[in-house]
């Protein structure tokens, strides 16, 4: 397990900054992790639910919890789920494959990145 050396939460940019020892630096994008959260509302017991509508999803709050993983707060009121230290780097090493494997999801779905897509969609 290794454990990041320095940890930023970038507003703004709506990114968690990892660093590893200096060397290595790895920037998930909030709504990577909140699609990707080890909740069980987002794991589903073993069965995942596809997240929707994350496009404009922020970091608002990040907590650390014990020596072993975060707490991250996002703007959609989404607070449970710990990202362990291990998670996170899983997180961060296969950040594009489980990207697109995401992406592949959703259009197989039929379903959007876009709150306003997902809310009109409802609506028809």
């Amino acid at each position: 397990m290794r454990i990041p050396t320095a940890i930023k939460l970038h507003k703004a940019s709506k990114t968690l900054e990892l660093e590893y020892g200096g060397a290595e630096r790895y920037v998930l994008p909030a709504e990577f992790l909140r699609v990707h959260s080890p909740s069980a509302e987002v794991q589903g017991h073993g069965n995942p639910v596809l997240q929707t509508g994350k496009l404009n999803v922020g970091l608002e709050r990040i907590e650390p919890a014990g020596q072993y993983a975060l707490k991250l707060t996002f703007s959609d009121g989404h607070d449970s789920g710990l990202f362990t230290w291990d998670y996170l780097e899983r997180l961060a090493l296969n950040q594009q494959v489980l990207w697109d494997d995401y992406l592949a999801a959703l259009a197989a779905a039929g379903k959007s990145r876009d709150p306003d897509e997902s809310v009109v969609k409802l609506m028809l």
